[in-house]
């Protein structure tokens, strides 16, 4: 018999290790072909690593030592930066330059991130360093800025944006067409020509670069096009219009820089949020350290008006905590002993002392800012549309254009002049810049504006797919109730007396996690009931849990369960009816298989409950349905209570799935699912959009849901959907105006309508509205 054993080790892991699938799956290959591994489980966050093994074929010793080397080799032979990146304007320059940072020797894998303007690099430091990438970078035009003290970038001033040289270049060139103009107008034509040079060259030296590195990734872009319609313009005497066409295209582009980094800012505005210091107790004394070295454990103090550096748990002293920054709730929160705070939050009263709960790195906020920044870098279904009708249709433009420069002069015998002039024309109005950069930027907006808001929308398909919501189904325990259920009524029966019954359901609910077990022994608290110690515990997931004492055992759950277990409670039915036509829900304790009694409680539903579901019909939702493991009476108060439209009540965890999947092929891929992101993660995968409630500070909430409400607060729910639906419109009409843009530019510049000059206003102006357009979702209320 083959014998295994299964150790959880720690290991050495590179910087960067936690967010790079490629080393985790270089450790685990390197192991798994070791003689007796079967299975290996890297765990990045915490440098661990769990692997089944046979000890008789490799010793446990021989595991650690081979991933300890492999652990180091790792840490020599890759390694892991991110860098901030400046000008990164266009999606189209994103992926040059991750094809032209790809090609340098060593650098083994490349990542930019359009919308937050950050690129990650794996490269081989033995091969090449850091200063040689960041050199690439800039040789292609771009800038590159070194992290801050927190691992993130600073945020530009308005002040620096002016001084930039790329706005001083677009001045001068500016100011030398206009002295051009003024010397033509007095007939010093050569010395005029001089300054439209000068001015086309000014302003079109980052276009220039930027055409070079086009040209060596073989990419045409904007830049290569405009560099090329301003040369033939020279080449055919059109001085004006290739200086205007460099000017105009300058001057859009730092426009356009500017108004896309507003919308990055609203995202790394999250940044200033971070605490830099930390009060920490240390051997009796209150010491301030920065707030990287913050342990877990460690207690700090925070006095009125400091930001919590960390995720913790008061432990002692109390106070109100704003905790907009993570939750957007915009009235302060009482806090207490053993109650969680969060980083970033803002302590107004009263002095706390707060064991830390996570690190700088990990708390909530940094996830949160993680996670958004994640959200920019996925494309939406409607981005994934422009770029692929992009990459066919420039290249099919570009070939038109040659078409019309050579094709009439030779069969038709129409002037050249004429002809290269139309198809540069062509050239520069053809790019879909506008239609490209359209959906990135409404969605960086929304998203933004959600972050700020206490609502965590994990990317814009996410996005897109919450706008497109006609159907919303509930879970009801701790969704539309607060999970906080109260004892109502302990109700003896067979002569069992109620401290009795209390007593013996709070023994049993010791050992379970269930919100009505929470309330069980609170109430046997309040007064002052003994709980019992209990063995065998065995939780009967969806119906109730088990547990011996006193000889025997002692079951706890719905009436499912007992009739399961053959006790007859045929005679206390109208009890249970009576119950739950109050709404309340009916806990009934058995032991020694005899009934002993029912407790009943009533889980409050919150405040905002109602006034959301008012909201959701008034937004056009067209269906609000509750699915939940409560009794069917029950259900049916809370349903009536609140106007839902449908309740499917008493059902497991799988079959709330199955409930989800039905809707879904009833109402087609237009069903969110809200629930508390834990019990119900399930549910929440099989929805459309899964939006789970309450999730600051809840790991598995954050995982799971597609969107996340920081707080507890329903309200929320119809502002996503009403920001969804918003930016999703947005975006349709960003599309539809860049194309529509696109088709009259195109028409106009092939009847020779159109000058050059025209055409980049033209398209300039087209990239500039519909960012506009979608820069007004950072506003929405």
């Amino acid at each position: 018999m083959v014998e295994t054993r299964t150790i959880s080790l720690p290991v050495t892991l590179p910087k960067g290790f936690e967010e790079c699938g490629r080393c985790v799956n270089r450790l685990r290959d390197s192991l798994l072909q070791m003689d007796g591994v079967q299975s290996v489980e890297v765990n990045p966050e915490d440098c661990t690593m769990t692997l089944t093994y046979d000890p008789h074929l490799t010793p446990l010793e021989e595991v650690e030592k081979h991933a300890g080397l492999v652990g180091v080799h790792l840490k020599e032979r890759f390694e892991h930066k991110t860098l901030h990146l400046e000008g990164l304007d266009c999606p189209d320059c994103a992926l040059k330059l991750e094809k032209g940072v790809g090609r340098l020797p060593g650098v083994l894998w490349v990542s930019t991130n359009y919308a937050s303007s950050r690129m990650s690099v794996e490269y081989e430091p033995d091969k090449i360093a850091e200063p040689a990438i960041a050199k690439r970078v800039r040789d292609m035009g771009y800038g590159v800025t070194e992290e801050t003290g927190a691992g993130r970038r600073p945020m530009p001033s308005p002040g620096r944006w002016l001084l930039s040289r790329q706005v001083m270049l677009t001045v001068i060139s500016g100011i030398a067409l206009i002295l051009a103009v003024i010397l033509s107008q007095l007939g010093a034509r050569t010395t005029a020509i001089g300054f439209f040079v000068f001015s086309a060259a000014a302003g079109g030296l980052y276009a220039a670069r930027g055409a070079i590195f086009s040209l060596r990734s073989l990419s045409l872009d904007m830049n290569f096009l405009m560099t090329l319609a301003s040369i033939g313009a020279i080449a055919i005497g059109e001085y004006f219009d290739a200086a205007m066409v460099m000017f105009l295209f300058s001057l859009g582009n730092a426009l356009e820089s500017r108004t896309v980094d507003r919308a990055r800012e609203s995202v790394r505005s999250l940044v200033d949020l971070f605490p830099t210091q930390a009060r920490v107790i240390r051997d009796g004394k209150e010491v301030m350290i920065p707030v990287t070295e913050v342990q877990v454990g460690d207690i700090f103090v925070v006095r009125p008006g400091e930001k919590i550096p960390t995720d913790g748990i008061v432990k002692s002293g109390s106070s109100t905590v704003n905790q907009a920054s993570v939750t957007g709730e915009s009235t302060p929160v009482e806090k207490g002993p053993e109650d969680k705070v969060f980083a970033g939050s803002i302590n107004q009263q009263g002095s706390i002392d707060v064991e830390a709960t996570a690190t700088a790195k990990d708390n909530t906020l940094a996830k949160i800012l993680h996670l958004v920044e994640e959200a920019q870098a996925e494309k939406a279904p409607s981005q994934r549309f422009t770029e692929v009708f992009g990459r066919y249709y420039t290249p099919t433009v570009v070939s038109l254009a040659v078409v019309i420069a050579v094709v009439p002069p030779i069969i038709f015998q129409a002037a050249f002049r004429d002809a290269l002039y139309i198809a540069l024309t062509l050239l520069v109005v053809s790019c879909p810049c506008a239609l490209v950069i359209s959906t990135p930027v409404t969605i960086v907006s929304a998203i933004a504006n959600a972050a700020r808001n206490g609502v965590l929308v994990k990317g814009g398909s996410h996005l897109e797919a919450a706008g497109a919501v006609s159907v919303v189904a509930f879970d009801k325990t701790g969704t539309i109730t607060t999970g906080e259920s109260q004892v109502t009524d302990v109700i003896p029966l067979n002569g069992f007396e109620p401290s009795a019954v209390l007593s013996m359901a709070a023994s049993v609910e010791s050992r379970s996690e269930h919100p009505l077990a929470e309330a069980i022994r609170r109430e046997a608290r309040l007064r002052d009931i003994p709980i019992r110690e209990v063995t065998d515990f065995e939780a009967l997931t969806g119906m109730g849990a088990a547990a011996k004492f006193d000889g025997d055992t002692c079951i706890v759950g719905n009436s499912r369960l007992i009739e399961q277990l053959g006790i007859d409670i045929d005679d206390k039915a109208q009890v249970l009816t009576d119950l739950q036509q109050q709404g309340k829900t009916a806990v009934m304790v058995a032991f020694g298989r005899k009934l002993a009694g029912v407790i009943a409680l009533r889980d409050t539903l919150r405040e905002s409950a109602k006034e959301t579901f008012h909201e959701l019909k008034r937004i056009g939702i067209q269906r609000v349905v509750m699915i939940t493991g409560d009794n069917e009476l029950a259900a049916r108060a809370v349903a009536k209570d609140l106007g839902i439209d449908e309740y499917y009540a008493e059902l497991l965890p799988q079959d709330k799935v199955d409930m989800v999947r039905v809707l879904v092929e009833r109402f087609g891929p237009r069903v969110a699912m809200v629930g508390d992101g834990v019990n119900d993660a399930p549910a929440l995968a099989a929805a459309t959009v899964g939006i789970a409630m309450g999730a600051a500070g809840s790991d598995t909430a954050l995982e799971t849901a597609d969107i996340a409400l920081m707080s507890d607060d329903l309200k929320k729910l119809p502002y996503s959907i009403r920001l969804s639906r918003s930016a999703l419109k947005t975006v349709k009409h960003n599309i539809i105006f860049s194309l529509g843009v696109i088709g009259v530019l195109i028409s106009t510049a092939l009847l020779g309508f159109l000058t050059l000059s025209l055409g980049v206003l033209g398209h300039e102006g087209s990239a500039l509205i519909v960012i506009a357009n979608g820069m007004r979702l950072l506003k929405f209320r």
